[in-house]
């Protein structure tokens, strides 16, 4: 650890209930080369009044592209209340997003990553590709542990959602010793060269939910195929003129995948197609935008261990889904968004690059089976994105892991369950409940 990163600049402040702490820390953009361009690696500290003290537990957001939960209230986001009873958790906005240096066309870029180039938008798309390349797990990992020595914490404890349990899994790989115990929620992936496989399978579940879907709400299929009908045209449009085709309007099957989705997917079709309320409210449901650009541009690298992606969800989508509208995608990335979304067109020309891109190796079987970290994951039966199927596969690599299998809840379970998912969680893996 070097001078620089000895301490993160800190300000400490409050709300009811909750003692709150900003931390700031430069970070290398490349962490194999850390005397290079740095970038600013920003995380909120939260505890609750007299556990300033309380050992940490770090909060590791899904995406990838999102930034960390911003806490209102003691008990917002919902699952807080139950981390707070015996942790500070530190809500880690990883690298390009939030209040960290952030991935934006009109970002000022960090001094020297791209010569010639101020932001992203001037930079061509091999360079915007190349910079993108540094957005990973692997780098997050290599953030978090710069952060943690700068805290002068010996070993700190993990809480990964989705995106955030990948990237607890490769902090397994990457950086056991420094882990109290690891738990997953929805976020168990595929190791090794499997990708192909997991996109396979996510789509077969998606046209069993969308089967589901459409006979609970007959009626909606109807509409639905009006809907694709138009946008087949040309003329479905968002707020602002956005065009909307069929591919980014299958998308909505994203909805599925959570606790009350199917029913949101519903009151959305039963708006009049001709509304103001249904242009917003159709914008605001689609998955991809320009908000967090990483979400759509590097979406399907989170997969890629050791592999190119060369547009997966594409590739693997089943001539049954091509040839039918209303048998709805889920987070599936796809390449025409990049031509159809004015905001993230910046980007199209990268995102081919980084389809061909050959990543690295993200996860170390060897390392991960000599993990002994203690921790639980909650697998859920019927993840419309993680599916459960290889999520076992991968538990079974993880010797101090233990594993609570349910159809209980959906992949929002942390969130949608209030303090439950958590609360099983923290027990499982500290030995007070059988799994």
């Amino acid at each position: 650890m070097t001078a620089e990163t000895a301490r993160p600049a800190r300000t400490d402040w409050a709300l009811p209930g909750l003692a709150l702490a900003d931390l700031t820390l430069p970070v290398p953009l490349d962490h194999a080369d850390p005397a290079g361009p740095r970038i600013e690696l920003f995380a909120r500290l939260v505890a609750r009044p007299g556990g300033e003290d309380l050992p940490v537990l770090v909060y590791l957001q899904g995406g990838p592209g999102s930034e960390a939960p911003r806490p209102l209230a003691p008990a917002s986001p919902p699952w807080l209340p139950r981390a707070l009873r015996e942790h500070r958790v530190l809500m880690l906005d990883q690298r390009g997003t939030g209040r960290s240096t952030p991935v934006g066309p009109d970002a000022p870029l960090p001094e020297g990553a791209i010569p010639g180039a101020r932001t992203l938008r001037e930079a061509s798309p091999a360079q915007q590709a190349r910079y993108l390349t540094f957005f990973r797990a692997d780098a997050i990992v290599a953030d978090a542990e710069l952060l943690r020595e700068a805290l002068d914490l010996p070993r700190w404890s993990l809480l990964g959602q989705s995106f955030g349990g990948f990237t607890t899994l490769r902090y397994l790989s990457a950086a056991a010793g420094s882990v109290e115990k690891a738990l997953f929620t929805g976020g168990l992936p595929t190791v090794g060269p499997h990708m192909d496989q997991v996109y396979a399978t996510t789509w077969e579940g998606m046209i069993a939910r969308s089967e589901r879907y459409w006979a609970r709400f007959p009626g909606d299929r109807d509409r639905f195929r009006r809907l694709a009908d138009e946008a087949a045209a040309g003329r479905l449009r968002a707020p602002g003129g956005r065009r909307i085709g069929v591919e980014s309007l299958r998308r909505l099957g994203h909805l599925l995948g959570a606790s009350q989705g199917a029913e949101r997917l519903h009151l959305l079709l039963d708006l009049d197609p001709a509304s103001p309320a249904f242009a917003h409210d159709l914008a605001a449901a689609l998955p991809f935008s320009g908000r967090n650009p990483l979400y759509a541009v590097i979406h399907e690298s989170c997969w890629a261990d050791g592999v190119a992606t060369r547009w997966a969800a594409d590739r693997t989508m089943p001539a049954a889904v091509a040839e039918d509208p209303t048998l709805l995608a889920g987070e599936h990335i796809h390449r025409d968004l990049f031509a159809e979304d004015p905001e993230l067109a910046v980007w199209a020309e990268a995102a081919d690059l980084l389809a061909e891109h050959e990543w690295p190796r993200v996860y170390d079987e060897q390392a991960l089976r000599a993990a002994e970290v203690p921790g639980a994951a909650a697998v859920y039966y019927d993840d419309a994105y993680v599916p459960r199927e290889h999520s076992m596969t991968t538990a079974a690599l993880l010797p101090g892991v233990r594993t609570w299998v349910t159809s209980e809840y959906e992949h929002n379970g942390l969130r949608a369950s209030g303090e439950g998912v958590l609360d099983h969680l923290l027990d499982l893996a500290t030995g007070l409940r059988a799994a």
